[in-house]
């Protein structure tokens, strides 16, 4: 028999986000996500969600000391390669995740900040913000704002490239070690997003081509994450962005052929398996 100390290890993610009941997003996402990827996921509930492909009818957020007893439980036996951040409704919460996550010493972390639906309803509490950039940036690896989220957390438009660059070395400055900026949302024939490496003091553009699909819900979910898994299993920021890129442009195109629900439906997350 094989002694405890030569068994295999999982790599182990942890997200800490809302929770989707109709599965397109949140949670159920992240943990889909995750197990494509070949990672074990583990997950600190920040709010229940009634929602579906058609929007958001209810948000039963959970008290901040129950958010921080599932990180401690994650983090006193399991423990976590990775950390995804991602809906956090409100100001005192964002607080409480940020300090159990410098108690635990987290390493590998993707901040996602999720404000609103891909149906346009609110996620985020407004005094909120100014904690994400207090509390929440300074120890992240990653941020992932797409084009209105970085609009919010800058409180400035962005219109094209040079924007976005601008916006990701403004939002670098709040200490995050990298800042993705997702271009989906400008009108271009390509999605293109930005990846600015603050250490390095360079960009890195990722280009690809536009799915036309009515299955996006939860893509930012995905993304960040992709990136959180790939980062577990040993890849730097730049490698983890590219192939969580790639992850999520195969998602969408395979998912675009399904029907589900009456809105914007899911990606698809395990198209490597089953069709």
């Amino acid at each position: 028999m094989k002694s405890p100390n030569h068994k295999r290890k999982y790599h182990k993610v942890l997200t800490i986000a809302g929770s989707d009941c109709g599965g397109g997003a949140g949670i159920q996402a992240d943990l889909k996500t995750m197990s494509a990827i070949g990672c074990y996921g583990m997950s600190v509930i920040t709010a229940l969600t009634a929602q579906n492909t058609r929007g958001v009818t209810g948000i039963h957020a959970v008290p901040p000391s129950f958010a921080a007893d599932q990180i401690a439980a994650v983090f006193s036996d399991i423990g976590a390669d990775a950390v995804k951040i991602g809906m956090l409704y409100s100001a005192e919460l964002i607080e409480v995740i940020a300090q159990q996550l410098k108690i635990y010493g987290a390493q590998k972390i993707i901040l996602d900040p999720v404000m609103v639906a891909q149906s346009g309803d609110k996620l985020l509490q407004d005094d909120a913000i100014l904690a994400i950039k207090e509390y929440l940036m300074p120890l992240v690896d990653v941020v992932t704002p797409n084009i209105p989220e970085a609009e919010v957390l800058i409180d400035r438009s962005i219109l094209g490239l040079e924007d976005m660059q601008t916006a990701a070395k403004s939002l670098a400055g709040y200490g995050s070690r990298s800042v993705l900026i997702k271009g989906g949302h400008l009108e271009d024939s390509d999605s293109t997003d930005l990846l600015y490496l603050t250490g390095e003091d360079r960009f890195v553009r990722l280009d690809a081509q536009r799915i036309a699909s009515n299955n996006n819900h939860g893509t930012g979910c995905t993304l960040s994450s992709a990136i959180a898994s790939y980062m577990a299993r040993g890849d730097d920021i730049e490698a983890a962005v590219r192939k969580a890129k790639t992850y999520i442009q195969n998602a969408i195109r395979a998912g675009a052929d399904y029907t589900i629900g009456h809105g914007h439906g899911p990606v698809h997350h395990f198209f490597e398996f089953w069709q």
